[in-house]
């Protein structure tokens, strides 16, 4: 039976990494014959796009750019930040910021979420149960006295959105006229509402908060009926009631009434509600859809003693102000994950993502999740990213999960509803690509989600009902630039570094709200000096691999050069990119550029099947002489480069792990050799290969590769070899798929550029 040569760099990377999981020492199970022979067969139809002609010749302006390199190397703080003494991992700087790190996750609960003026103003609102005629929840008054703004009033303070201020500061003077309070405060919030009413008319659709058509007329009516004068004059408010009443028309109170929906989470803004009916409909916590200010709303209609307890303890637990939703557990610990996987920093926190990807499972349902435990309500959001995160991590999931938001080819948010939102399309087409083979939902799934994105990214409508993010627009292009399989993970990282906003993503929901464990600056310096460090360990390296390749003479054979050797370079180094990685980087490196020059020169040099059976029986030869004779073959030179290669890659692992790992490459090596020699006529075959043909014959293969990756079996192979096998599968796939001129543009930003 025959077997796949992947490469003795992935040999070296397993034998140093997990001795008892060798590539070449494992028995010819099922299971590892299945990997073989997919990525085999991964390579083979894509290499048919590149024997028409070599593709080295159009690097050519890679390592410059208007004429110059990328890096000044002679620039003092290129040079600082380049410093072997520098290079140390983690060193103490990173140390710091792991330690942060893990206090945050340490200290993760039901999520980490900021205060909402306008549902603290809401629960600030009930009165008494007991009767006294005084606030049930003082200290929310005294949030709000504290809290308000220079300019009057309430709100984001970082972020200035007409909709979120508006909201927030009319809640708020409700609730202190109520009480016949701080005066002065009031004649300030009222002064800016009448300064700035005007200002929704210039406001993105996309980013009026939820339920805002609804709840903001509601707070106008009890203006009214507490004498606080709103200007009502304005186009936009027009606008607004306009869409309130149609809202109005189109809930099914009926549905409302019987089943959860989201619709429990803005009761605030609702008539004519039947409260013995919904009561039966609270969430465990004892609150409606885990929404402070529905819940707050039901309680002063019910005196429900469990509404009563849900805000008791989140009044408590955020010392008198409380967020716009709470509990967020499932939402930032999937996020959190998410986050930390595309800054390139996952690494150092792999016992807490276990832990926090444990947790997600705890509470899968088969109908999926939203963004908290416990619930009946769940949306595809979440959902998805749930569905990604566990699957990647081994766990066993049904994309039946997704049903429930389809209809007839179309996915929508929630159930039962008729709308998407950017994000949410976004992350359902994320997941999608995890699929195995026969999933048919996550097929239609990533069909329409990506003919939605592509839309939206045409129309320049990128923008989400969820989230105000640094960089959408740009995270979307990527995903539908760069296919999930031909995504290399330093590539993702270099791109995502830019387009993660830090502290300064703001998420969408009644108001507008930040997620201190999702979204941080703690995160993005981390990841930026994380970067700037392996770009360093990757600098020097590249520096050794043109020393050897100028050492061996290799330019000299076939049509091997400079910029391929950078290509194979890069290829190697945005796969597996940690410094502690770097002896099975350049061997991985090298291993690409040795079989490129092979290949090239035998076919380049025109030389006969016998040339390349002796050449096969000289590297088993074990008393091949370097020193060429008076009879020296053409491929004397090319056979020294490929001995002494070896001989360095094992004599690296020999003294950095005290292992011999000679004979695994040698084997390697060997087997590839045979197949190459038996296989001559291959290339000239592929020739006439229809290469569309061949790309969904390759995503066949490569869904049966992730299924085998992701999924564990009886005689299964160690986890991190089988993500190697999907790692190099995903550098054929990435190499075929993307142009030169793309791939250029790639190896300049991941390579030779510094994050600032």
């Amino acid at each position: 039976m025959k077997t796949a040569f992947i490469s003795p760099a992935t040999t070296f990377h397993h034998h140093r990494s997990s001795p008892a999981t060798t590539r070449h020492s494992l028995p010819p199970t099922a299971t590892t014959f299945a990997f073989e022979g997919i990525v085999d067969q991964i390579n083979i139809n894509f290499r048919c796009q590149a024997v028409s002609k070599s593709r080295s010749q159009e690097y050519s302006d890679v390592l410059q750019k208007d004429g110059k390199r990328f890096i000044n190397w002679d620039d003092d703080n290129v040079r600082d930040h380049l410093d072997k003494n520098k290079i140390r991992y983690p060193n103490d700087e990173i140390k710091q910021y792991i330690e942060n790190v893990k206090a945050m996750f340490s200290s993760m609960n039901d999520g980490e979420i900021s205060i909402s003026a306008y549902d603290t103003a809401w629960v600030a609102l009930v009165q008494d149960v007991n009767g006294s005629g005084s606030p049930q929840f003082p200290s929310s008054l005294e949030w709000i006295a504290n809290n308000q703004l220079a300019d009057g009033s309430w709100g984001d303070k970082l972020l200035f959105s007409a909709h979120d201020r508006i909201i927030n500061t009319l809640a708020c003077v409700i609730a202190l006229t109520s009480w016949n309070i701080h005066p002065s405060k009031c004649e300030n919030g009222l002064k800016f509402l009448k300064e700035n009413i005007y200002k929704l008319e210039d406001e993105n659709e996309e980013h009026m908060p939820i339920g805002f058509e609804v709840a903001f007329p509601s707070l106008i009516d009890i203006a009214k009926k507490l004498k606080i004068e709103v200007p009502e004059d304005s186009p936009a408010l027009k606008e607004i009631y306009a869409r309130r009443n149609l809202k109005l028309t189109k809930i099914p109170m009926e549905v409302l009434h019987k089943v959860p929906t989201t619709l429990l989470h803005s009761l605030e803004g609702m008539p004519d509600l039947e409260w013995e009916k919904l009561l039966k409909l609270q969430c465990k916590d004892g609150s409606f859809l885990f929404s402070p200010s529905s819940t707050a709303f039901a309680l002063m209609q019910t005196k429900d003693e469990k509404c009563l307890h849900y805000l008791t303890n989140i009044v408590t637990k955020f010392n008198g102000g409380v967020p716009n939703v709470y509990p967020v557990d499932l939402f930032e610990h999937i996020w959190l994950v998410d986050r930390l996987q595309r800054l390139g920093i996952s690494r150092y926190f792999k016992s807490e993502i276990k832990d926090c990807v444990e947790y997600i499972y705890k509470f899968w349902t088969k109908d999926g999740i939203c963004w908290a435990k416990n619930t009946n309500v769940q949306d595809i959001d979440d959902t998805a990213m749930g569905f990604r995160v566990l699957r990647m991590h081994g766990y066993e999931v049904t994309p039946d999960v997704f049903r429930q938001f389809e209809k007839d080819g179309t996915f929508v948010c929630f159930a039962g509803q008729s709308t998407q939102a950017v994000t949410g399309m976004f992350n359902l087409y994320r997941a999608s690509q995890t699929l195995y083979p026969e999933e048919r939902i996550l097929v239609d799934a990533k069909k329409f989600s990506y003919n939605y994105l592509t839309k939206k990214q045409s129309r320049n409508e990128l923008l989400d009902k969820w989230i105000i993010a640094k960089d959408l627009p740009g995270e979307v292009g990527y995903a539908l630039d760069i296919p999930w399989y031909a995504s290399l993970p330093r590539l993702e990282t270099r791109c995502y570094i830019e387009q993660y906003g830090g502290e300064d993503d703001v998420w969408i929901g009644k108001t507008l709200y930040r997620m201190g464990n999702v979204s941080n600056n703690t995160y993005l310096e981390m990841a930026k000096l994380d970067y700037n460090n392996c770009l360093a360990m990757h600098q020097l390296e590249w520096n050794n691999m043109q020393q050897w390749y100028v050492d061996f003479g290799i330019e000299k054979f076939g049509t091997n050069d400079i910029t391929s050797l950078l290509v194979s370079y890069y290829l190697a180094a945005a796969s597996i990119f940690e410094p502690e990685m770097s002896r099975e980087r350049i061997a991985w490196a090298k291993t690409t550029v040795l079989v490129d020059t092979i290949t090239s020169f035998f076919d380049s040099s025109k030389l006969l099947n016998e040339d390349r059976r002796a050449f096969v029986d000289a590297f088993r030869n074990k008393s091949f002489s370097k020193q060429p004779s008076k009879k020296c073959e053409p491929w004397h030179e090319v056979m020294v480069a490929l001995k002494e290669t070896l001989h360095e890659v094992a004599l690296d692992a020999l003294v950095g792990d005290g292992q011999d790992i000679h004979p695994q490459l040698h084997h390697a090596w060997e087997t590839w050799l045979t197949r190459w020699q038996d296989e001559v006529d291959v290339t000239a075959e592929l020739m006439f290969h229809n290469f569309k043909d061949n790309c969904s014959k390759v995503d066949s293969k490569m869904q049966e590769l992730v299924r085998l990756v992701f999924s564990d079996a009886p005689d299964d192979l160690d986890r991190d070899l089988k993500e190697t096998f999907l790692t190099v599968a995903k550098t054929f796939y990435y190499k075929a798929y993307c142009d030169p001129k793309t791939i250029n543009v790639h190896i300049s930003k991941v390579l030779f550029e510094i994050v600032i």
